[in-house]
Parts: C-alpha cells; structure tokens; sequence
C-alpha cells in the first residue's frame, strides 16, 4: 500500500498553486480591500459576498457559514476529495511529482475514488475525438456539418463519436489499467450477459465538465435509426456526475459570465455550441434535466448577484418550452440577478437560428427584451378568456400567488401593478391587495403562530435560530471590549506576527478571557509561537491549522487569519496598545481575584498566607502602574 504522502511535497504543493487561483474556477472574486479578495460563499446561500480570500496568507473565510482554511482545505470541502486526492490533483496541476514516505510512487490503482474516475473520463474523451476521425463516425461529421459545425468547431468544444461495437472503450480502459468496477462505477460501462460493455455506442459524444474544467460525464446523441434508445442518453448518477449539479459548456463561458455578469441559458449542446461560435460566449445548458435551485448556486457564485447581472433564458416557445419558463419563473426569486426570456421567430433555437439567419440573428436573439415574470404571466393568463368576467377572475386566480411569491415588497408591488394590466382589471389597488393578502397568508402558514408581516419580528425570529445552531465561537459572546481587544492581538499574532513577537509568547493562555480565543492562543503555542511567523508566514499559519483540536477551532484560526484590522494604522504603535490592554487586564483580573479571596477567608487567613498575597498585590498594582504609565515598554 502507497504511504503517505511526504510533507515537503504538501508544501511545495501548497506554494505552488495560488489559493485565489484555484478559489476562481468556482467563484468570482473581487477586491476586498486589504490585499484580500471576496465573493459569494461556494458552501452556503447567501444574497451579499462574506467569502473572503487572503492570497498572500494562502487562506479562505467564510463569516458567514464559517468554513475556511487554505487551498486544500477548499478543494476537499467543494469537491468532496480526501486529503491525499486533493493533494494529488493539485500536484497534477502544478506538474510536481509526488514521493510518498514508505517508498514508491503510488500505483495508479490505489488512487483516489474521484481522481481515477476523472482520469477514465478524460481518457475516454481522448478515445471518442480519435474515433470522429475514422470512416465510422462520417454519419457524426454528417450531422455536425449540417448543423453548421465544422471540424475547428468539434475540437473546440471535444465532440467525439463511440464506436457501435459493444466494448470498443471498455477494453481501451481495462488496457490502461482500469477495473471493471471502475468502469461501472464510471458510468463508461454496464453490465451486459457475459461482462461490462459500453455504455454508448454509435453515437455523438459530448463531454461534460465541471466548473473546475474536469469532465465527469458525457451527452451521447443517437444518430441511426436501428438505434433503440433515447435521441439524448446521458451519463447517469455517479460518484462525480451529479446532473442537477453540472451545467454543460460552463467550463468555456464562467470567465465571460463573470466579466460580463450576464449568463445566457439554453436547452441542448448544440444550442451552446452555435451561441459560442456567434460571440455569445456566456452561453450554458443544463445535461437533460430542468433548471433548478443547484444551477442557481453555480451562476450566483459567477454573476456575484450585483445590480446589473443578468439571466437569459432561450426556451423554445412551444407548450414544452412554456412550462420550462413557468419552472424557471417558480426559481427567479432565487437570483439577485434581473432574468429574461428570449424567443426566436418561429420558435426557431439557437443553433437553427443560426444555420437561417447567421451569427448576427443569435446575438440580436439574447439581447434581453421580455423579462421572465412578463412572460411566465401572460403565459398563465393568456389561457383564460379576458372578455369575461369570469376569464378575469380564474386568471387572477392562478397568477396572483405566483406573484405573491416575489420576496421584495416594493418589487411585488409593481408587478401586481402590471398583473392588473394583463388581465384587463382597471382598479389596480385591488390586484395589489390580493396580492398582498397571498403573501401574508403564505408567510402565517409557515410560522405556526399564524401571519407575521412584520419584518423585525421575521428578523429577531432568524437571529435567534442563528444563534442556537451557531457553534461555539466568537459570535455567540464576543462584543464586549475586552473580548475585541483579546480577538485583535490574535489577528496580530496571525497576520502581522513581526508585530507583536516576541512579546505575544509570554502571554498565557489564561490572559483570553474567552474560550474560543484561549483556544486560538493554545494552537499558536503548540505550533511554536508567533515569532515563527516572523520568516515565514504562511507555513507558521499552515502549523497554527495543523495544531487546532477541532473543525470549530479551525474555522476560528482562518476567520481571524483573513478578517481586516480596527485600526487605520497597524504598526508597532498599534499591536503594543493592544498587547497592553489584554496584559494589563489580565493582571487587574489576578489583583481582582486575590483580593476577592482574602475578604472570603477574612480573619481565618494564615499569617504567612496573608504577608504573601499582600506581596503579590502590591507587585501587581505595581506593574498595572508602569503599563499605564510607560505602555509597551513595561512589558
């Protein structure tokens, strides 16, 4: 068995690959302030960026879910890999070669689950491009050509075609060291009567790859008419491939989607492919399922949910595409962004539209026009009869709770206003009333208490959620201003320990008055101190990590390891007035609890005991006197 790997190698990985780099594949980043970068937290929903990124420390922090750590650590959490995958892919990354401390590299079979589920993935897209070169695959090229793609276009986006034999691919993989469990696992293979065959045969191929750019699946389009399965067979749920996680085409548009905070959302590869090559890079498909809440997550950490971001959605105009719109109106309010919907003339998608008009129809095409509460509404009373009373009345039925859904009041409004319009309904006040009563029921059904509109009730409520399942730390009892003094140092000692060594050191762990901080001050002590980041900090705070007891622990080192200074100026002045406070308070604190103690014992007091607390109060009083009196210096 491979053992471990070696921990210079863990370092030189570490240095070699910039946390905010790899942070980036997954999110957009923007300045800080600090040197530090931000953006909306990968692990939790949230509508404003506490996500925070320190390039120059290696570290991320989450205040608001609390995750943080360095680059490894953000790799394990996001793509669910242990710690020596994570290590091993991010090698791969930086071409470091790995050597592990019971000698030997480590044989390819006794890799990580994912890593060698990634690796047949990309094997296999090797395979299937050779294979849209052969004689074969001239129905594949057929079809690409007819839809306006040529041979430049298939490289670009990896189009490939798998042989219609049964296990052509399986015993390619099983010749590059693969099992057949792997290859079930995989989702490349099946089990037939007499062993694993393929999966796909005689079709297109389209590989699937994840925000970081690993493929993970595949989109095999049927192309004969013997050919018994679906027009679109899809890898299926796998250790890697989740199909309400993954968004084809997002690994060529997320950096167009984040500059342009403008994503543009279409129904098949195809549709990708002909929007990429018209201009409108920012175009992503979901891999034969619906939009839904997991493809939110990916576009909000990308669109950063700013003011002008926008969602475009092409869905077909017919009843299919329709209900597709409905489905993604139920999910608009999950965006910050503004969404709209875009229709080409005769219901044509994005890939016809080009083959008819050419690249200019397909960008006109995704210039936002109809926003997509416009549309989904007409859509919904456009199936009742307007001239009726009765018409008006059953389509005011369906489409005011849909409007009731919208969170922001002042939003809700103006579109119950507009409602009014659509259904011919000329006293607007009452449309907004109704609307305004669906909204209010909907919050009483889920507070059993019955309704609750007002906002500072809803608001105390979640505060004190918030605080029973936060977990021990900083946020349950820190603001007072000793506890902001005592949190301070620590960043100090964290983030600026020139500053504050070697003088931090001396202080004991009884000088943090709360826990989670006396913690923090035990791990910079079993790590070596703070003067051991005084050469190099980085691999200090990599100690300070290895150190921690626990995961809350952890979360607390890397929060006050990126977390911003109180202070205007942070310079010796500044790091000795807070030594001085925690120090000074520390000693009052010990004056406190002796004096405390001789007044409970009183006249039952030993002599000897009394002439030695005595002593010990007047030395402390002195010295409490001198880090008034001389500050830093007395130390």
């Amino acid at each position: 068995m491979a053992g471990r790997i070696n921990d210079d190698d863990v370092k030189a990985v570490r240095d070699a690959v910039p946390i905010d780099a790899v942070v980036s594949e997954y999110l957009q980043l923007r300045n800080a302030g600090g040197g530090n970068l931000k953006g909306l937290c990968p692990f939790h929903d949230e509508k404003s960026p506490s996500f925070q990124v320190s390039p120059a420390k290696g570290l991320f922090h989450c205040f608001g879910c609390q995750e943080g750590g360095d680059t490894i650590a953000f790799v394990m959490k996001i793509d669910h890999l242990t710690f020596s995958e994570t290590v091993e892919r991010l090698a791969g990354q930086a071409g470091i070669t790995l050597r592990y401390e019971e000698g030997g590299y480590n044989p390819s079979h006794q890799r990580g689950e994912r890593i060698r589920l990634v690796e047949a993935h990309k094997i296999a897209a090797d395979f299937y491009r050779e294979q849209l070169n052969g004689p074969e695959a001239e129905i594949g090229r057929a079809f690409l050509a007819a839809r306006g793609f040529d041979q430049e276009a298939a490289a670009h986006f990896g189009v490939g075609y798998s042989p219609a034999g049964w296990d052509h691919l399986t015993r390619y993989l099983r010749g590059k060291g693969f099992s057949d469990k792997e290859l079930i696992g995989s989702g490349l293979s099946q089990d037939g009567r007499r062993g694993p065959i393929d999966r796909f045969r005689g079709r297109l191929m389209w590989p699937i790859s994840d925000t970081s750019g690993e493929i993970v699946g595949f989109g095999a389009r049927k192309l004969r008419d013997d050919d018994n399965g679906p027009k679109y067979l899809n890898t299926p749920e796998t250790a890697i491939y989740k199909k309400s996680q993954v968004l084809y085409g997002i690994d060529l548009a997320k950096k167009d989607i984040a500059k342009a905070s403008r994503a543009v959302v279409v129904e098949g590869y195809t549709d990708v492919m002909a929007c990429h090559l018209a201009g409108v890079t920012t175009a992503i498909a979901t891999c034969g399922t619906s939009f839904g809440n997991d493809h939110i997550k990916i576009l909000r950490r990308l669109l950063m949910d700013n003011g002008s971001a926008r969602v475009i959605f092409t869905f077909d105009g017919d009843a299919a595409g329709q209900k597709a719109a409905l489905r993604a109106f139920e999910d608009d309010q999950k965006f910050a962004a503004e969404t709209y919907i875009a229709i080409a003339p005769d219901n044509m998608d994005p890939c016809d539209l080009r083959l008819a008009k050419g690249d200019d129809a397909v960008r006109d095409l995704v210039e936002p026009r109809t926003p997509l509460f416009e549309f989904a509404l007409r859509q919904i009373v456009g199936r009742y009869d307007l001239e009726t009373p009765a018409g008006r009345a059953a389509a005011l039925d369906e489409a005011a709770p849909v409007v009731a859904k919208i969170k922001t009041s002042s939003v809700q409004r103006e579109v119950a206003v507009q409602l009014a319009g659509f259904v011919g309904i000329l006293d607007q006040e009452f449309v907004v009333h109704r609307v305004n009563q669906l909204a209010q029921w909907a919050r009483g059904r889920g507070d059993k208490r019955g309704p609750s509109p007002a906002p500072s009730r809803a608001g105390a409520q979640h505060q004190q959620a918030q605080a029973s399942a936060a977990p021990p730390g900083p946020a349950l009892n820190l603001r007072s201003p000793a506890h902001r003094t005592e949190r301070e140092l620590l960043k100090l000692a964290l983030q600026k320990p020139a500053l504050v060594s070697p003088a931090f050191d001396a202080y004991g762990v009884d000088e943090f008055t709360a826990p989670p901080y006396a913690a923090v001050r035990q791990c910079i002590a079993d790590a070596g101190g703070a003067e051991l980041g005084v050469a190099e900090t980085r691999e200090y705070l990599v100690q300070v990590l290895d150190a921690t007891p626990d995961d809350t622990v952890r979360k607390l080192v890397t929060e006050l390891a990126v977390e911003v200074f109180h202070g205007k100026s942070i310079d010796e002045s500044y790091a000795g007035q807070h030594l001085v406070k925690v120090r000074l308070r520390a000693v009052d604190r010990r004056i406190d609890d002796v004096q405390s103690s001789l007044a409970r014992l009183g006249s039952n007091v030993a002599p000897d005991h009394l002439a030695a607390a005595q002593n010990e109060v007047w030395v402390l009083q002195q010295y409490a006197q001198s880090l008034r009196s001389h500050g830093a210096d007395a130390l």
